[in-house]
């Protein structure tokens, strides 16, 4: 039988502090039965980008203690950074690298969604394959507005997530919100100009 093996790569909101990038991935590693295969923090984006590798079982385990770790060190209140974010961890992907499909990440990210939402109190949106309705398949949906738009986000059923759903609170005010899901592989490129014209970006 084929070796199950799932990606996981969360984004958390902490790209300068080293000792808390330190303590998030260190819950990562000692869960058990994953692989860390790369940390990339970024400074100009305050955030940090932690690919790691395992059994299906052993990825949602290793992830869910990252989110938590990030919940308990990481106040949104206080985060500036370059890039989108609405919470603590930001967005949380479930890739299928072998012996599992798109569709059993889904399930796996939907299962971990609830769990983080029930567990942690971080109210929690499905994107990509584990979307609930089509509009929330795009990350850039369920992150509209980022951290700052939460208060406004969590009073009406329509944006209110999928897991977790409350008034804005002292709670989430900290934590923030988090983005879980399942997706083929991406890979991104960011490029840095020597400009501040956004029409030479754009061209």
């Amino acid at each position: 039988m084929e070796k199950r093996i799932v990606e996981c790569v969360p984004n958390f909101s902490e790209g300068r502090d080293k000792a808390v990038i330190g303590r998030i991935v260190s819950a990562i590693e000692t869960s058990g039965g994953v692989k860390v295969l790369d940390v990339d923090p970024g400074e100009a984006t305050n955030r940090t980008v932690v690919t790691f590798v395992g059994s299906p079982e052993a990825v949602v385990e290793a992830a869910f203690a990252g989110v938590k770790k990030a919940a308990e060190l990481i106040d949104m209140r206080k985060h500036k950074g370059a890039h989108p974010r609405m919470g603590a961890t930001d967005v949380l992907p479930l890739i299928p690298i072998a012996g599992i499909t798109l569709e059993e990440c889904a399930e796996l990210a939907r299962k971990l969604a609830e769990r983080i939402a029930g567990e942690l109190h971080v109210p929690t949106y499905c994107y990509e394959a584990a979307a609930f309705t089509p509009r929330r398949r795009n990350l850039a949906v369920c992150r509209e507005g980022e951290y700052e738009a939460l208060p406004e986000k969590l009073a009406h059923g329509e944006s209110a997530p999928d897991f977790g759903a409350r008034p804005f609170d002292e709670g989430v005010a900290r934590t923030g919100a988090t983005t879980v899901g399942a997706r083929d592989f991406l890979i991104a490129v960011n490029f840095n100009l020597n400009t501040t014209s956004t029409r030479r970006a754009n061209a």
